[in-house]
């Protein structure tokens, strides 16, 4: 829906902000001001009155340092909503990334995780996923309850935890726990937990800041083209979370006075985030305020965006708009096609997809077992890595994998185990054979990325380019993926 520009009542921001853009592109702040910029935690804590440990409140939970505590997935409270030993490098150039990115399909990369020991468990999750393909679903139980007795936590080297996560994600798959129950609105307990877990996630790991800086750039790039004359902006987030990323964007707008300082928000959000829009709002209206810029944002229900698709979000006339996207919004809907195809009607300035699932050569293969392994083996490299950003044990691991990536993998083999994609093409084949191209990120943008890696400190992490994507690798396996479009 589109309607007619206006000028927003809004003061005319302020000035004061703005420094040489020559400056600003050869400096980068340091690692306190990138967590700074990613999310303003401390007034979200404080809002929640959580900022101070020891004030008693009935939000706080305990989040014991026992691996019980991580239970069945598909045993959990109905109330709730349905959200090595290190491996080598592989011989392949970092230009190359993606190229053996499926070779793990016989597992060829993890054995050496297992060292000859206690790796017929992976063997079992697979005949698992080959009887679910075969509709053996007797048999698929049986495994998977022996599977139970090996598996009862997510502890030890990282393919054991990772086999662990997907062990439940197949319960889940079987009993069907996650599709028939109704979701329901998240708690402040899960928001808060939730919260946490990317705060952590965010201060150990590059992956989500690498994550949200490169789709940044890429907006800014668009923005800072001599092409555009609008100086209204608009966002259309499929994958907004918890809105952090737009703390560091409306700063870079407001210190060198892009688009006149006015940015608006449309997120597409699951039906059962309604109580943490609330909290996204709040908070990146206050910052908005604080940045002296204009800033709103309006959310459209997942529901109502596969009824109507973009019909659903208001479009102004004469605004730049800008689409950001993840494998979060093709595992809902029923076809990648049909979005695609109805995205260009939009004309979106640019078009950016942010790939931090390994979606980048699997979706739409049609093939359970292939989609499984290659998730299997890509999760399993990311917990490696949190591995080696964080002491064995820590409870900021426990806290990221059971908030973080435990939904992540859910998802993931949801989506494998649904056959109403069997056969369709990936979304790089639907971009291209919409007309869309891809589109170089900037210099800078690789310059943000690299300082990043130097400030995290972990090894095993390192920076490729493949063609026009960014790629955040770690020992040449692609673990996000960053890629700008255009029609």
């Amino acid at each position: 829906m589109k309607v007619q520009a206006s000028s927003p009542q809004d003061n005319q921001p302020s000035n004061t902000n703005s420094t040489d853009n020559n400056n600003n592109n050869n400096q980068l702040p340091s690692m306190d001001e990138h967590v700074m910029r990613s999310m303003d935690w401390d007034s979200i804590m404080k809002e929640l009155e959580l900022d101070d440990d020891s004030t008693p409140n009935p939000l706080k939970t305990e989040f014991t340092t026992t691996d019980s505590a991580i239970g069945p997935l598909y045993a959990v409270d109905s109330n709730l909503p349905g959200f090595p030993d290190q491996i080598q490098p592989s011989d392949f150039d970092s230009s190359d990334a993606y190229q053996n990115q499926t070779t793990g399909y016989g597992f060829t990369s993890l054995d050496s995780v297992d060292n000859g020991g206690g790796f017929d468990f992976v063997e079992d999750l697979i005949r698992v996923v080959d009887c679910v393909e075969s509709d053996e679903l007797q048999l698929a139980q049986v495994i998977l309850s022996r599977l139970n007795q090996r598996l009862r936590s997510p502890a030890g080297r990282p393919l054991q935890r990772a086999a662990f996560y997907f062990k439940e994600a197949l319960g889940s798959l079987l009993t069907g726990s996650n599709r028939n129950q109704t979701r329901l609105l998240s708690s402040w307990t899960e928001i808060v937990q939730k919260i946490r877990a990317v705060k952590e996630f965010s201060g150990i790991s590059p992956i989500p800041l690498f994550s949200h800086f490169t789709a940044n750039q890429a907006i800014l790039d668009s923005l800072n083209s001599q092409t555009s004359s609008s100086p209204f902006v608009h966002v259309v987030d499929f994958d907004v979370g918890f809105g952090g990323q737009y703390a560091s964007l409306m700063r870079e707008i407001a210190e060198k006075s892009i688009s006149s300082g006015f940015l608006r928000v449309t997120a597409v959000v699951a039906e059962e985030c309604a109580v943490e829009t609330r909290l996204v709002k709040e908070n990146l209206t206050q910052f908005a305020a604080e940045m002296k810029i204009r800033f709103q944002i309006e959310f459209v229900l997942m529901k109502t965006f596969e009824m109507l698709s973009f019909k659903a979000i208001r479009f102004v006339d004469g605004e730049r708009t800008v689409v950001l996207i993840s494998p979060a919004i093709f595992r809902r809907l029923s076809g990648i096609a049909e979005f695609v195809t109805n995205l260009r009607r939009v004309s979106p300035k640019v078009v950016v997809f942010v790939d931090s699932e390994g979606w980048t050569e699997i979706a739409g293969a049609g093939s359970f077992r292939r989609e499984f392994v290659t998730a299997l083996e890509f999760y399993t490299m990311v917990l490696e890595s949190l591995d080696a950003a964080a002491p064995p044990g820590d409870l900021v691991k426990k806290i990221v994998e059971a908030f973080v990536l435990r939904p992540k993998i859910v998802a993931a083999v949801e989506t494998a185990g649904d056959r109403r994609n069997v056969g369709e093409m990936t979304w790089r084949e639907a971009f291209c054979g919409a007309g869309m191209r891809s589109i170089q990120l900037s210099q800078f943008a690789i310059f943000q990325a690299e300082c990043l890696l130097e400030k995290a400190q972990v090894r095993g992490f390192h920076v490729a380019k493949r063609q026009e994507e960014l790629v955040l690798c770690w020992h040449g396996r692609a673990l996000v993926a960053t890629s700008a479009w255009r029609f």
